[in-house]
């Protein structure tokens, strides 16, 4: 074996050992005992990448209530920052803008998505809303919201309910290689055929669509997939005005202390980025997400 042989078997000896070797992701998971009390424990997950997706939930371009448009727009470059860093470690990204698949026909991550091959252990309920048992009600979740949540008139007239939405806020960066699907069956064959076991679910919002769309936490729990929330990358649809008559970011934190205890740990951004956790700029209180 000459000099040039040998050292390039020794670049592509230590290519390998770099590419086998990639760091797992360390996430520091926190859940709550159920009921009254709902204590916090917190344990230290390590995630291969390579078997981990993120999947971005309804961050619209427009909604049909104005201030949820508003923190919509806020937090999405936080997620984009995640994402984009995700991504670089070897997460699988989902784009999940429900009811726009048509603004998206033509593009390729619609086209991975569509092409996945049908999974041999494809549920049956993949494609159904999840709608976890008490949700709906105040009761122990903790915020009203059979109001839609909206918290601001949109201009001088009351926020009307009604599909505002278009395609995912362009903030967020679709890259080559990302899917874009809003199909429990499309992302479950997606996950099968890339051997995900691990999904991350950012966006909005954590009392509706990050429960119960088909590839919402409540589904995840019922396939039995590993399935955290990204706390500090998430909003809610609640009015202060309603019960339990507290700030908007309060009757959040309570929405996601319910997710806590019945369905899914929660994570920081902080374990993917390791910058601060994100925080709205209305929101004064101080202390620890």
């Amino acid at each position: 074996m000459n000099r040039l042989t040998r050292i390039m078997v020794c670049v592509l000896g230590v290519a390998f050992f770099c590419s086998a070797s990639a760091p797992n992701l360390v996430l520091h998971e926190r859940s709550r005992a159920a009921g009254r009390g709902g204590q916090t424990v917190t344990r230290t997950a390590e995630w291969d990448p390579k078997t981990t997706a993120v999947i971005i939930t309804d961050m619209w371009d427009k909604h049909w209530c104005d201030v949820a448009t508003a923190r919509v727009a806020e937090m999405a470059p936080a997620i984009n920052n995640f994402v984009s860093i995700a991504r670089a470690k070897g997460v699988f990204i989902v784009h999940a803008p429900s009811e726009t698949m048509d603004f998206y026909r033509d593009a390729p991550g619609r086209k991975l998505a569509q092409n996945a091959p049908r999974a041999a252990n494809l549920p049956s309920n993949i494609n159904d809303r999840c709608l976890y048992a008490g949700h709906k009600f105040l009761g122990e979740r903790g915020v009203y919201d059979l109001d839609g949540g909206c918290s601001a008139p949109c201009g001088d007239r009351p926020c009307m309910q009604h599909t505002a939405w278009k395609r995912q806020i362009s903030t967020i960066e679709i890259q080559p290689g990302d899917a874009i699907s809003d199909s429990g069956e499309e992302i479950w064959n997606l996950f099968q055929q890339r051997g995900i076991k691990h999904v991350m679910l950012v966006g909005v919002h954590t009392n509706m669509c990050i429960i119960n769309r088909p590839f919402g936490l409540c589904n995840w729990k019922r396939q039995g997939v590993d399935a955290v929330l990204v706390r500090d990358l998430t909003d809610s649809m609640y009015n202060p005005q309603k019960p339990p008559h507290v700030d908007h970011f309060t009757g959040t934190d309570r929405i996601i202390a319910y997710i806590e205890k019945y369905l899914a740990p929660t994570v920081l951004s902080t374990d993917i980025t390791g910058a601060a956790p994100f925080r709205f700029k209305d929101d004064k209180r101080t202390g620890e997400r």
